[in-house]
């Protein structure tokens, strides 16, 4: 129907009106199939439905028709604020029906009804048949849950539910509409569109009392009926399970209470007699202290190289240091322990790709912090990602024995701290090793203990910091600092490139060196001239806010 409205003195306009949009709501499409497989079967005659619309939406929404899971109780009220609107169900058993149907019949059967309603008076009574709706459906009598990926072939759990259609309405189906439905999710995307739908034509098996014939047995894979073999040596032979702990040679640097305690959890230990260069310490005082300081360099390289994990069990960070920048460049599973009077904390850090197959490595590790969301921050870090003791830190290491007492200089701590964090550094390593991943398993934290473990150990988390006042564990993860001072890929590249020479300019200098060659000391100059700026614009602000003396301001 069309109206007009005329204006005196003006130009006819004509009158428009923006047309419903259905918005269809799961719960109408659950209501819908279990009225289709329960009550109306195969029944097309038409079904009354009630419908509603509202007329508060925002600015921008598109007028809407809303259809919910109380749309087949017509005789229920409508939502608060809502008025409702009657309509008709046509709902077609076959894809064809529903293709075929005259559409342009059943909407002037409509506008008849609402004429014939409004020439009766019959309206006046009941106002919603003024917006009466029609809803044309085809819903597809079989649904599969299909495993199958193949783009033309459903998946084996049809064959059955074909029986059962065959057998028990094998004589009303003559062709079958089947859906087979498939959900991917890949790359963060959902979808269906993998999903086929085919038509099938049914036997009818009412009548037979026999039982079909049957197939099944799963071919082996030289595609002969035979028997199928799997090896499980890999996960459950007790020799091959332990032989890749008993032959990793750990070493360990530091034989103090902390290191004497994970050697107790070990098997067979050999011992040195040595001393590790540390940065702030320096060793140039003559030519057979520098001699000295390169036997030992080269003999932690050679450690190093011959064993498979190194603990890091000193006293010092500086100490740290040196063997940090050996095992990284060699690609080497560190294990590092520290205490302090009632905490410790025992990590493993970040190993490197090996250098032939580190692509994504050819540039330092800047990330875009930007490109993670949320808590993917610090979950799910891959192990190549993974930072080291020093990259939490944004000074570089140097002599923290200088101006302190002699018990300053050793680490007081709780008498049970280093046989607790001595067990959990041996069990950090041992579920790195049985992990698939080894070194470059993704880290747990503390999020994922709720769920279903990586492996049969358990977790392998990046750190474990733990706090005896309140025994009380957490696993937190963080990514590599790409100014490191001590696994970036600029101290790497001067190590590998300049050997002992870049060693002892770090011996020999103060933290200042290793700050400028990493750029964190264009990192605090930054941060320093952004704090400055940020005095001067607020003392801007301030005496740009000043009241008058006369004036008198309400204090907050």
């Amino acid at each position: 129907m069309e109206a007009e409205s005329t204006e005196r003195g003006a130009a006819a306009l004509k009158l428009q009106f923006a047309p419903f949009c259905s918005a269809l709501e799961a719960g109408f499409w659950q209501q819908l199939t279990q009225k289709k497989l329960n009550d109306f079967r195969l029944d097309e005659s038409p079904k009354n439905i009630k419908g509603y619309y509202y007329n508060g939406d925002a600015a921008g929404l598109p007028t809407r028709l809303t259809l919910e899971f109380s749309a087949f109780d017509v005789d229920g009220a409508s939502p608060a604020r809502c008025c409702p609107a009657s309509g008709t169900l046509y709902n077609t058993n076959t894809l064809e029906a529903f293709k075929t149907t005259d559409k342009k019949a059943l909407l002037d059967k409509a506008a008849n009804e609402i004429w014939s309603t409004i020439q009766s008076g019959a309206v006046l009574e009941d106002s919603s048949i003024l917006n009466k709706f029609i809803l044309l459906t085809f819903a597809i009598t079989v649904c599969v849950y299909d495993p199958c990926t193949l783009p033309q072939h459903p998946g084996w759990p049809l064959r059955n539910v074909l029986v059962l259609l065959a057998k028990q309405w094998g004589s009303q189906l003559d062709v079958l509409e089947v859906l087979c439905f498939r959900d991917r999710t890949l790359q963060g995307s959902r979808s269906i569109q993998h999903s086929i739908i085919f038509r099938v034509k049914l036997p009818d098996l009412t009548a037979s009392a026999v039982c079909p014939k049957s197939v099944g047995w799963e071919k082996n894979p030289k595609g002969a009926m035979g028997p199928r073999s799997v090896n499980l040596s890999e996960c459950m032979d007790p020799k091959r399970l332990v032989d890749k702990v008993v032959s990793t040679r750990c070493l360990l640097l530091g034989a103090g209470t902390l290191g004497c305690n994970v050697a107790r959890t070990l098997m067979i230990a050999e011992g040195y007699n040595m001393s590790i260069p540390m940065p702030g310490h320096p060793v140039n005082f003559s030519e057979l202290t520098m001699a000295q300081a390169r036997q030992d360099v080269e003999q932690l390289e050679k450690l190093i190289s011959e064993h498979d994990v190194v603990f890091l069990l000193m006293d010092t960070r500086e100490s740290r240091w040196l063997p940090t920048v050996i095992a990284a460049s060699q690609r080497k599973l560190i294990v590092n322990a520290a205490l302090g009077f009632d905490t410790f904390v025992v990590m493993r850090h970040g190993l490197k790709k090996p250098k032939d197959s580190q692509s994504e490595e050819t540039r330092p590790m800047s990330y875009d912090f930007g490109s993670f969301s949320g808590a993917s921050l610090f979950s799910n870090i891959p192990g190549h990602r993974l930072g080291c003791y020093f990259c939490n830190d944004v000074v570089a290491p140097g002599d923290s024995t200088r101006d302190r007492t002699p018990d300053q200089q050793c680490t007081v701590s709780r008498p049970g701290l280093a046989m607790i964090a001595g067990a959990l550094a041996v069990e950090l390593m041992v579920s790195i090793l049985q992990h698939p991943e080894g070194g470059y398993a993704v880290a747990s934290s503390s999020d994922d203990r709720m769920n279903e473990p990586p492996t049969s150990l358990g977790l392998v988390p990046h750190q474990i910091r733990g706090f005896l006042s309140r025994f009380d564990n957490v696993l937190p993860a963080s990514l590599a600092f790409d100014k490191c001072t001590a696994c970036s890929l600029i101290v790497l590249d001067n190590y590998e490139r300049d050997g002992f020479q870049f060693l002892a300019k770090v011996f020999n200098s103060s933290h200042s060196f290793l700050e400028d060659q990493t750029g964190l000391t264009l990192l605090h100059q930054e941060t320093q001239a952004a704090e400055v700026r940020l005095f001067i614009t607020l003392c801007v602000l301030m005496f740009t806010f000043r009241p008058e003396p006369d004036v008198t301001v309400p204090s907050l």
